[in-house]
């Protein structure tokens, strides 16, 4: 940074920023604890009184240290390299009809309701509503530090067992839903480049609640990369321009993604299994009837308070896989 010419190249000095403001906020919480680890040690060897203020106030710091060192311990498990990234997130009904998209709409909001307790800005990208209820898949842009660290523990299918709302007999119904992560890529920080030759831009009508042009202009955008067949659209911003930016931005993201699954195929050397949006491919149960119960299967944790999981609670089961991951 103390080079001449440094800030004459606004892109390259701004990723460079965000780099030294990542080693800082790694660095210096360490820094900080383990001086005071250095303090207490000192002050030990001046314990042998049997002044009990001091043994109060030893202990105090002792336990405060502990509290910071478990955080510390905890950030080690978002050490991916875009695990600081914000998040896109998107939610696809599975098999099940109205009722899957029932359980969409039901995600949606305690995903929503998790990121509004870290702080999180959301964004609705794309939306496109169920024939008769719920919502038949979205796409959120989850902006926050850590953001995809966090939600990336949420990828795949999502199980709901309930009395429906939607059958007159009052029958058992179980729906599926898969939720897929990926980062948000910043064209400064890969290499990827979209070349005009290689993207089809497709411009339609927006679906879904009118309001400011939606509706009434061809303001949706489409684009599809050629290479890959990747699809990114959006729909929901103010004109036809800022549709075309977003998109471009979930593109480079999702290929992005598959790239880092093919680097991570390539090292286990057999990739993962696709699974399809059905019984048998859950990685978590919500099961509302004949009890409460939500089950993570990749841990096994679970718990019987359903009603604070779908208001957000999600942070013991993130905790979970995280450290299964990590072992």
């Amino acid at each position: 940074m103390s080079q001449p010419g440094f800030w004459g190249n606004s892109e390259n000095s701004a990723r460079l920023l965000k780099t030294l403001k990542g080693l800082k906020s790694a660095v210096e919480p360490w820094q900080a604890a383990f001086k005071k680890y250095n303090e207490l040690a000192e002050l030990a060897d001046l314990l042998k009184s049997s002044d009990e203020q001091l043994l109060a106030n030893f202990s105090r710091d002792i336990e405060l240290l502990s509290k910071e060192l478990e955080k510390l311990e905890f950030k080690t498990l978002l050490g991916g390299e875009v695990d600081k990234n914000s998040a896109i997130l998107s939610i696809n009904a599975g098999a099940g009809g109205t009722e899957s998209c029932d359980w969409v709409g039901m995600l949606l909001r305690m995903y929503l309701r998790f990121c509004e307790s870290r702080g999180y800005e959301t964004r609705t990208i794309d939306i496109l509503p169920g024939e008769e209820a719920g919502i038949k898949n979205v796409t959120v842009l989850v902006e926050g530090e850590y953001a995809y660290g966090y939600l990336k523990a949420e990828r795949g299918v999502h199980r709901l067992v309930r009395i429906s709302p939607f059958d007159a007999n009052k029958r058992r119904h179980t729906s599926f839903a898969s939720l897929d992560v990926i980062p948000e890529i910043e064209s400064a920080d890969t290499d990827i480049k979209l070349e005009e030759k290689d993207l089809r831009v497709d411009v339609y009508r927006s679906k879904g609640a009118g309001g400011q042009s939606v509706n009434t202009t061809d303001s949706a955008v489409r684009i599809t990369h050629l290479p890959t067949g990747l699809v990114a659209q959006c729909q929901n911003e103010r004109s036809q321009h800022q549709n075309k930016q977003t998109a471009l931005k979930i593109l480079r993201a999702r290929i992005y993604e598959l790239e880092r699954q093919k680097k991570e195929q390539q090292l286990l050397k057999h990739g993962k299994e696709k699974k399809k949006i059905e019984w048998g491919s859950q990685i978590r149960s919500y099961v509302m009837h004949p009890y409460n119960m939500v089950k993570d299967h990749r841990t096994g944790y679970e718990t019987g308070d359903v009603a604070k999981v779908m208001d957000g609670g999600l942070d013991e089961f993130i905790e979970a896989y995280l450290k299964k991951q990590v072992k």
